[in-house]
């Protein structure tokens, strides 16, 4: 992919064009963008190695385009601040946020070229985002959950979140994590019934993650329950998350843990309900998944963004994350039209059921689930359906599942089993050895 060295952002075209000489005549490769919305748009498309970036401009200042670019994971590029009439306050706080660098216009030959060579000096130590809450949306509602969150950060009790599969319940455990601290989330509750103390020591100072309780089995129960005393001395956040009613918990988990764990609730908004936030979010997802693949410049057409923002999405922001990295594989350069994503949508749901039920993987019908078995049962059938499912996906390659659903070889390879799954051979005996 054609990636361009320096992008220039100003809104003055004399020092725009003048800068972009200079760099020129050094060797650079560079783009131009007049206002903060072109600048925004491009790192939409593709990541320059460098910004020169003016902190006063008509739309959006410098300042507030770094803060976005931080919240939404694209400050991944040194930064190097310009002005002619910025004070220390200003440069100070682009400093803090993640600029590199500050240039004050009009700006010496001298200190340009030494400003850009410590900035391509830089490149092996991008800058890193800040966590926020940017991943869920910006509207009211995810305002409301941020105050939520600020109030019980004060505390050191147990938090548990609740909501739908696929809210966000990662980027809210990870928004109460202090900058720098450990945030441990192991994959399965296999690790607490095996090896309660290590985990808590793994998360000392910081965060220790628990995905759906509901399925707690009781050795991961007890192991948590041995831990639950020692939180405070080892200054570790317990943060678990819940897709279930509570009233359910109550019959699944042990009596004193449930206690323990329920001391502060924050309830995740589904994301039907702040379908707002869903164009930004598109754009941000595709902007990600065109970096981290090296594709080439995509973006949304205005009317892909409304039939994305129309759609209910069961799954939440994770649905909707998987669905934008699918058009984003699929897409060719340029726009993708709301033709290719009203294709890719029709295969989430029937029609009659497309508010009501959890959408079928994509490119696949719905399948029938038999919902009178008890939930152990149901779970099993669920499981085994959904892991071949990756398997077909993946052609067989297990190192590729488990990456995809984010499950280590060897438990994948005990859930195989347990299920009764038939492995591909190479990978069965290579898990025997």
């Amino acid at each position: 992919m054609a990636k361009h060295e320096i992008l220039i952002v100003d809104d003055e075209v004399g020092i725009r064009e003048l800068l972009s000489e200079i760099l020129q005549d050094e060797g650079y490769a560079v783009a131009t963008a007049e206002n903060a919305t072109a600048a925004r748009n491009y790192r939409n498309q593709t990541e320059p190695r460098l910004v020169l970036l003016d902190i006063w401009m008509p739309d959006t200042d410098g300042v507030t385009l770094l803060k976005e670019w931080s919240r939404n994971g694209q400050l991944t590029m040194p930064v190097i601040m310009m002005s002619g009439h910025a004070t220390i306050d200003t440069a100070v706080e682009a400093t803090r946020i993640g600029a590199l660098d500050f240039l004050e216009k009009p700006i010496g030959l001298q200190k340009l070229f030494a400003a850009v060579k410590r900035a391509f000096s830089h490149q092996g130590t991008p800058s890193k985002p800040q966590q926020g809450l940017s991943s869920l949306g910006s509207s009211g509602l995810i305002r409301e959950l941020q105050n939520d969150l600020d109030k019980v950060r004060a505390q050191t009790l147990p938090v548990l979140l609740t909501g739908e599969p696929g809210v966000g319940f990662e980027a809210c455990a990870r928004y109460l994590t202090a900058a720098n601290a450990p945030f441990i989330a192991p994959l399965s509750h296999e690790e607490l019934a095996l090896a309660p103390q290590e985990l808590l020591q793994k998360a000392a100072g910081g965060t220790l993650f628990l995905r759906d309780i509901a399925y707690m089995e009781h050795k991961a129960q007890t192991g948590l329950l041995s831990i639950l005393s020692k939180l405070e001395k080892s200054r570790v956040r317990l943060v678990s998350a819940t897709s279930r009613p509570l009233l359910q918990l109550s019959s699944q988990l042990d009596a004193e843990l449930l206690r323990q764990a329920t001391q502060l609730i924050v309830p995740v908004p589904p994301l039907r309900d702040h379908p707002g936030d869903i164009p930004a979010l598109a754009e941000n997802l595709l902007a990600q998944a065109v970096a981290s693949n090296r594709l080439g410049p995509r973006r949304f057409s205005n009317t892909a963004l409304q039939a994305l923002a129309k759609q209910r999405w069961p799954g939440n922001v994770d649905q909707l994350a998987n669905v934008v990295k699918s058009l984003a594989l699929t897409g060719r350069d340029g726009e993708i039209d709301v033709n290719h994503v009203n294709r890719l949508l029709a295969q989430l749901a029937t029609p009659d059921m497309q508010d009501e039920l959890p959408s079928a993987p994509i490119g696949q019908p719905m399948t029938s689930f038999d919902l009178d078995l008890p939930l152990r049962e149901a779970r099993d059938q669920f499981e085994r359906y959904y892991l071949e499912r990756q398997i077909d996906l993946a052609g067989g390659n297990m190192s590729r599942v488990a990456e995809r659903i984010g499950l280590e070889r060897t438990h994948l390879y005990r859930k195989l089993k347990q299920l009764g799954i038939q492995m591909p051979k190479k990978f069965k005996n290579h898990c025997d050895e």
